[in-house]
C-alpha cells in the first residue's frame, strides 16, 4: 500500500459486514487514532463450520457501506472469495492452545480460519494498528496470541462490549432471531451479571457462578446452553477458583442463531 510509505498512521477494522453500532464504536475508536482509516467486509468461508450457517450469515453491503461513510472510513476492503483464497491456496494458521476449548471446542477449525484470514488481510492492509472487540472475546486474544508470536508490527486495540438497551450484546446475528427469540436472547447477559451477582457476595467457587448463570438460561425455553466458563482472561484456562483475571464466558442457541457473551467476573475489573 502506498500510504505506507507515507507518514500517515493507517488504522484498520476487519469485519464479515452486517455492520452495526458495535462495529461503528470500533471504527469510531481507530478513526481517532489514525490518518488513514481502513474497513474490510469479507464473509469468510474458512471459519464457518456449517455451511448452512454460511449461506444464512446476514450480508447488506449497500447499509454497510452507508454506515462506513457515516463514521469517516477512507477506504473500503470488499474482497471475494477468489481473490482471498485462489487456486492453490495451501496455508493455514493454528494458535494451539488458546482455540482448544470454548467456541474452538465445538466450532471446529473456526479459529484457523479466522486466523488465516486476519493475517492475510493484515499483509493486504499493512495497518499501524487493528481495532477489535471484546464481544469475540477468544479471537482477540487469539488475534493477540498470533501478533506476538509471529512478531507482527501492529497494535492490537481492544474495545468494550457494546450493548443494545435490553443488555444484549450487539451481534450481526442478532437481526436473524425472531420476535420471542429476541426477548428470550436477554437470558445471556442476565446469566452474566448472576454470576457476577455472586462473585460480589463473595462466591469464589466457578462451579457456583456456573451454576448461577444456568439457571437464568434455563429459564428461558427457547435457549440452548453450548458452554458457560469461567477462565483465565489472558490463558483462557478454565479455574476453579475465580481472581480479578476471571472471566467469565457463554455461548447458546436460539434456534438456528448462535450467540456469546462473555464479561469479567469482576467488573470492576474491565480492564484486565
Amino acid at each position: 500500500m502506498a500510504i505506507r510509505r507515507t507518514p500517515a498512521t493507517i488504522g484498520f477494522v476487519p469485519t464479515m459486514g452486517a455492520l452495526h453500532d458495535g462495529h461503528l464504536m470500533l471504527m469510531r475508536e481507530a478513526r481517532r487514532r489514525c490518518d488513514v482509516l481502513v474497513v474490510s467486509i469479507f464473509v469468510n468461508p474458512l471459519q464457518f463450520n456449517d455451511p448452512g450457517d454460511l449461506r444464512r450469515y446476514p450480508r447488506d453491503l449497500d447499509g454497510d457501506r452507508l454506515r462506513c461513510e457515516s463514521v469517516g472510513v477512507d477506504l473500503l476492503f470488499v474482497p471475494d472469495s477468489d481473490r482471498m483464497y485462489p487456486d492453490g491456496f495451501d496455508t493455514t494458521i493454528h494458535v494451539d492452545r488458546l482455540t482448544r476449548g470454548l467456541c474452538g471446542a465445538h466450532r471446529t477449525g473456526h479459529f484457523d480460519g479466522m486466523a488465516t484470514v486476519v493475517l492475510k488481510l493484515f499483509n493486504l492492509v499493512r495497518p499501524h494498528f487493528a481495532v477489535f472487540g471484546e464481544k469475540d472475546f477468544q479471537q482477540l486474544q487469539v488475534v493477540r496470541r498470533m501478533v506476538r508470536d509471529l512478531a507482527l508490527p501492529i497494535e492490537i486495540v481492544r474495545r468494550p462490549v457494546l450493548r443494545e438497551v435490553d443488555g444484549l450484546a450487539m451481534s450481526s446475528r442478532n437481526r436473524r432471531l425472531d420476535p420471542e427469540q429476541r426477548a428470550q436472547a436477554t437470558a445471556l447477559v442476565a446469566a452474566l451479571e448472576a454470576a457476577q451477582a455472586a462473585a460480589g457476595r463473595g462466591e469464589r467457587l466457578s462451579k457456583k457462578l456456573i451454576a448461577a448463570a444456568r439457571a437464568e438460561l434455563s429459564a428461558r425455553p427457547l435457549v440452548r446452553p453450548e458452554y458457560i466458563e469461567v477462565v483465565d482472561s489472558e490463558s483462557l484456562v478454565p479455574m476453579t477458583v475465580v481472581d480479578d483475571s476471571s472471566r467469565i464466558l457463554i455461548a447458546a442457541h436460539l434456534g438456528e442463531v448462535r450467540l456469546i457473551d462473555n464479561g469479567p467476573v469482576y467488573p470492576r475489573a474491565a480492564g484486565d
